[in-house]
């Protein structure tokens, strides 16, 4: 039984109730946060001591996993805290905000043999699944060309909570915040990202983040992929379409678990309809959102086959919002993998490089 301490009783609510499913791998046995009565509002029927001491969680020798909700600003430090005090680690999105804070995490996790988990839950889906039983076919070929619309809707009540929208607190805007897991879909079935270019605005919040963005990609495959990105939708959707010499894989509009509807899968040249339909009509289980994040979690802690987002995936996700931001204020393209010389390696801040 792998024993969780979750941080922060916001998103903590969901990713408690995904643990739920599980209860013959996990066993939440506490939830802290500086409101204990927020902490009750989402305890259920659920048995867990609520606490407002992270230290305490910290020290306690019988958890063995600690589940990051807690604002982006605080990420690094809890994390480095919670490997140095041997627990293995769940971050919510972003791992850190600047590629020298993931950095020292990796170190850290190496140096105390942990392990950390950054959340990228939008993987876990039928229809994503199926989408990698495609490419695994070898049939699909080459990628060409992708497109993402991550077009949400977010006004004042939501950025009424004092840390939204300000570079301290929140430490970037829907770059950071919104698009992340779709650049992280986005990455995980066309490679890696070998230069790209940016335009980011604020032309919906009274806010100091960006609320809207248009980024470009090449891909070291040689695809290329663009991504518009607005806080300023009517309703929130997204939308991503992957086309492939020999497929072309189009999401629905579900904006937050892009894997829980059907995909529509397109064949052309080598890769025949029959072929698709093979494994569309192949039945198996597959968990949507964090409940499948989990599940892969807890196979990859118990020696088990499992297709886990790797602490590597964290710093490619952070890596391209580095990019994105340096492209963006310098007009120029940036080009990838960053290394320590990078000029926003140690920050990204407005006014650090």
């Amino acid at each position: 039984m792998i024993r969780v301490a979750i941080l922060g009783a916001g998103i903590g609510r969901e990713h408690l109730a995904a643990y739920q499913f599980f209860d013959n791998h996990f066993q939440v046995t506490h939830v802290v946060d500086r409101d204990t009565a927020r902490i009750e509002e989402i305890r259920g029927a659920a048995a867990f001591v609520a606490c407002s001491d992270i230290d305490s969680v910290l020290a306690d020798p019988e958890i063995d996993l600690i589940d990051v909700c807690l604002p982006p600003n605080l990420h690094k430090d809890i994390c480095v805290a919670s490997l140095k005090a041997g627990k293995h680690v769940i971050c919510e999105k972003p791992l850190a905000t600047s590629l020298a804070d993931v950095d020292e995490i990796i170190a850290t996790a190496a140096q105390v043999n942990r392990q950390v988990f950054p959340v990228f839950q939008y993987r876990y889906g039928p229809s994503l699944t199926q989408f990698r039983q495609l490419l695994d076919s070898g049939k699909c070929g080459r990628p060409l060309v992708a497109s993402l619309e991550t077009h949400w809707n977010r006004g004042a009540d939501y950025y009424s909570v004092p840390w939204r929208g300000t570079w301290q607190g929140e430490q970037g805007g829907a770059v950071l915040c919104h698009a992340i897991h779709n650049h992280d879909l986005l990455t995980h079935f066309f490679g890696p990202v070998s230069k790209l270019s940016a335009f980011t605005t604020t032309r919906v919040n009274d806010i100091e983040t960006e609320d809207c963005a248009a980024i470009s990609f090449q891909f070291e495959s040689g695809a290329v992929a663009t991504s518009s990105i607005t806080l300023g939708a009517a309703t929130d959707e997204s939308r991503l379409r992957f086309v492939f010499e020999n497929l072309t894989a189009e999401s629905g509009r579900t904006p937050y678990a892009p894997g829980s509807e059907p995909w529509t899968f397109t064949a052309r040249g080598a890769l025949q309809r029959h072929d698709v339909d093979a494994i569309l009509n192949d039945t198996y289980r597959v968990y949507v959102g964090f409940v499948g994040y989990l599940e892969d979690i807890a196979k990859h802690l118990k020696g088990q086959d499992n297709t886990a987002v790797s602490l590597a995936d964290g710093r490619r996700s952070i890596e391209l919002v580095s990019a994105t931001y340096q492209a963006a204020r310098t007009g120029e393209q940036v080009a990838l993998p960053l290394s320590e010389t990078f000029p926003l390696y140690s920050s990204w801040q407005p006014g650090a490089a």
